[in-house]
């Protein structure tokens, strides 16, 4: 995949990142609960009251903390203000912003909203945010995920107005885990960055993205080239580095779950050859990685409107990072009571549902792909960047580099659609070109909500079926079900209900005529 084309600014004021705070408009961080959960079934879970901040390249950069002069218009830097990369950052403030107003961003309890497009005096295209640590304005939430899951429910990818018109072909509700600084590389800018988490600022992934334009406290503003399709971005001489774990990327169309390793651990700053190349062992990362896309592993009729995960409608998505050190991740869903496993390979010489090192090496071999995956590390090095603490991301964008090609219609263009790996969807190879999708879909939008944490099988548990007792449900909290589950005779597990795993303490028989199925195994099975 490529994130150049994730940075698409369009604010009520030019858009860039900043080192000093500027105090023009207050920054004030959209407050959202998540839950950090132990043993098993959804039931001991903890609220953690915590906040979202902007990324810093979506917003307006001035000169000094409460000037109005911009250091960034459109796609150029200003000189004057800018001479080169530290007199920069001395120079220009990063200000507050108007979540809602100018960026499309809400939140409510639990929920998190996110607009596609959003007009204000000019239009915003686009959105990222991190998780804040709960109380702090200066430290992002960082997560260890090994032998750990991540559930986000009601995950809603959908149109505002047009409820069923959900994320179209060229759109991408994306959720991760980026090995960010913490502290947003304060402590290795030497004192120049000013701003911190408090305005968003240190992202990297494993793309080595050049677009952002300060990292590390200096200006990535030597050797700047303007966009030639974007009006508001740009690529600089330096790219910014780390290890990332895509949980989510995903339209109506397409969903995948991807982890990208790096040669080095932590954020770091690359030039030239250093920054990751596509389908190459050169530079510091794995751009590919080693995803598991559903149509892609041959299974055509798993995931889409209508299908196995009918994405019209509200669905949960369970990852699970098993051992420590990870040795495999594992993704189900939960949708309308029902847990589902991910669909199995298709594809001749590679077996399996869900992403082990043999798996990718099996799909590198399969698809005539390089396995950089495995020359930088696998999921060794995946898992020594959860360790070490990767801070949670949510966005939707569109992308100017590959159209979201690469995630659902065959790709790439030169090579034939009928060709193992190539074609990753239903969307036509004409399709998600940004102009397109920003004028047919200024009103999608991606709802992310209930984020839980915690041990293998802590986040959730299948609901029984029936008509007015109060039972959890897999969103967590309660809902009205049956007086009593179908065919419940007390010392076995209803339909639909946990009857396995490990660990697990409960029944493990069933009620006539269902029987207990491993879907996770060995840590799920579920009365089917």
């Amino acid at each position: 995949m490529s994130r150049s084309s994730f940075l698409l600014l369009a604010a009520l004021l030019p858009v860039a990142l900043s080192q000093l705070a500027g105090t023009n408009t207050a920054e004030n961080h959209p407050a959202l609960t998540w839950q950090k959960c132990t043993g098993t079934g959804g039931t001991s879970c903890t609220t953690q009251s915590a906040s979202i901040v902007l990324d810093a390249n979506w917003r307006w950069l001035h000169q000094g903390t409460n000037g109005f002069t911009n250091c960034y218009t459109g796609n150029t830097w200003n000189t004057t203000a800018c001479p080169d990369g530290k007199t920069c950052a001395a120079n220009c403030a990063l200000d507050g912003a108007d979540y809602s107003g100018t960026y499309g961003i809400s939140t409510s309890g639990n929920a998190l909203t996110l607009k596609f497009v959003t007009d204000s005096q000019q239009p915003n295209i686009g959105s990222r945010v991190y998780l804040m640590a709960p109380g702090s304005t200066t430290e992002y939430q960082t997560f260890n995920y090994e032998n750990q899951e991540f559930f986000v429910y009601d995950l809603s990818l959908r149109n505002s107005r047009l409820m069923r018109l959900q994320l179209p072909c060229g759109l991408n509700g994306a959720l991760y885990f980026s090995q960010m600084d913490a502290d947003g590389g304060v402590a290795k800018s030497n004192g120049a960055n000013k701003a911190g988490p408090k305005y968003g600022t240190g992202y990297c992934d494993s793309q080595c993205p050049r677009d952002i334009k300060f990292i590390n406290g200096v200006a990535n503003s030597a050797g700047w080239t303007a966009s030639p399709n974007d009006t508001n971005a740009g690529t600089g001489t330096m790219g910014t580095c780390c290890p990332e774990m895509d949980v989510w990327e995903a339209n109506k169309i397409s969903a995948a779950y991807t982890p990208h390793p790096c040669s080095i651990l932590g954020q770091s700053t690359c030039t030239g050859t250093s920054c990751s190349a596509a389908n190459s062992t050169q530079g510091t990362c794995d751009q590919a990685g080693c995803d598991f896309n559903s149509y892609r592993m041959g299974d055509t009729t798993f995931y889409g409107p209508g299908l196995t995960v009918d994405t019209s409608q509200k669905f949960t998505v369970v990852t699970q990072f098993i051992g420590s050190p990870i040795t495999e991740i594992k993704r189900f869903y939960v949708q309308n009571g029902n847990v589902i496993a991910n669909s199995e390979s298709q594809i001749s010489g590679v077996t399996g549902n869900s992403i082990t090192d043999s798996f990718c090496a099996a799909q590198k071999t399969a698809f005539g792909d390089t396995n950089t995956f495995a020359s930088k590390g696998g999921l060794g090095v995946m898992s020594q960047a959860s360790a070490a603490g990767m801070v949670l991301v949510m966005s939707i964008w569109d992308d100017h580099a590959a159209d979201m090609l690469w995630l659902d219609a065959p790709y790439p263009p030169n090579k034939s659609p009928s060709s193992p790996g190539v074609t990753r969807g239903t969307c036509s190879p004409s399709s998600g070109a940004p102009s397109d999708v920003e004028s047919a879909s200024a009103n999608a939008q991606v709802i992310y909500s209930n984020i839980k944490f915690g041990s293998l099988n802590s986040t959730f548990s299948g609901t029984p079926g029936g008509g007015s007792t109060t039972t959890s449900n897999p969103g967590g909290g309660s809902t009205t079900t049956s007086s009593t589950p179908p065919g419940n005779t007390g010392s076995c597990a209803a339909q639909y209900a946990q009857c396995g795993g490990s660990p697990w303490s409960g029944p493990t028989c069933c009620v006539s005529p269902f029987a207990c199925k491993a879907i996770s195994p060995p840590y799920y099975s579920q009365c089917l």
